[in-house]
């Protein structure tokens, strides 16, 4: 394993990490996010240019439809939770809350 995966690998698992530890507010959680998509996006694209293979070609883009579509979801209930109590915190989105 050369030492670009392991770095993109190490990106990732910080994402990751930051995505677990750090769950207070919607913000930082959406960036972790967003971290592990274009880890997994630049992964995939470096794959598939070492292995050549062409039938897997639309996949990082695929990735990138994902990404975006998750950023809009993400920052659209960011709005919407940050209009309705003022804060960003997540644990506002628990619906069981009493």
């Amino acid at each position: 394993m050369s030492l670009t995966h392991m770095n993109i690998l190490l990106a990732f698992t910080t994402s990751l990490l930051g995505l677990l530890m750090y769950r207070s507010h919607l913000m930082s959680s959406l960036l972790c996010l967003e971290g592990m998509m274009l880890s997994l996006f630049v992964l995939a694209t470096m794959t598939i240019l070492i292995t050549h293979t062409t039938l897997a070609s639309m996949m990082p883009i695929i990735l990138l439809v994902f990404a975006a579509c998750e950023a809009a979801l993400g920052l659209s209930l960011l709005v919407v939770v940050s209009n309705t109590y003022g804060v960003d915190y997540v644990q506002n989105l628990n619906l069981l809350q009493c």
